[in-house]
């Protein structure tokens, strides 16, 4: 059995957690966060936490009850603390600066880059090569810190790019005559 599934989810005083119409809805000072409700989980409520139990006895009920209680606990955890991501420019004359809803990169190429935020999401930069993304939904801050990341991947002779901040990147040998 899953291990994970096992594990109730413990709801903190703040945020109000509704099982009804097939969904899972969270609520919290962070936003509201909503994710389906699957036939082969059983979710129930007592004393301020989220249970699940499979449905049945098979295989994929059980896989399941663990992935849909750790998306509610990252939804508990998005409508309270949130989630953030730091990217960090590395070359020469690499700079990002956010408007708002935007972010403009300037990144090597003959144009800026201009990127629109969805909902739900900010972006921040605290210096001219770092952005921070910040947002109450996991799998969405993770999402645009990628689809930014792959504006300007880093490359594997010097390393100028866009990166993680606390990505490593192997620095290949170049070729000798």
């Amino acid at each position: 059995m899953s291990r994970v599934g096992k594990m109730p989810v413990i709801v903190p005083a703040g945020v109000d957690v509704s099982l009804k119409d097939g969904q899972i809805n969270v609520k919290g000072t962070g936003g509201t966060l909503a994710i389906a409700q699957n036939v082969l989980v059983t979710v129930t409520t007592e004393n301020g936490q989220l249970k699940f139990t499979p449905a049945n006895e098979s295989r994929e009920a059980n896989a399941m009850s663990g992935t849909i209680r750790q998306l509610v606990n990252n939804m508990v955890i998005g409508v309270t603390k949130g989630f953030e991501k730091k990217l960090t420019l590395v070359g020469v004359g690499y700079k990002a600066q956010a408007q708002g809803a935007k972010l403009n990169l300037t990144v090597g190429y003959s144009h800026p880059v201009n990127i629109d935020m969805p909902a739900g999401i900010t972006v921040s930069t605290p210096a001219p090569t770092e952005i921070l993304i910040k947002g109450a939904d996991r799998q969405r801050v993770g999402q645009i810190a990628a689809e930014i990341r792959a504006v300007r991947a880093p490359e594997p002779y010097k390393g100028k790019g866009i990166r993680y901040t606390d990505e490593k990147i192997t620095i290949k040998e170049t070729k000798k005559k």
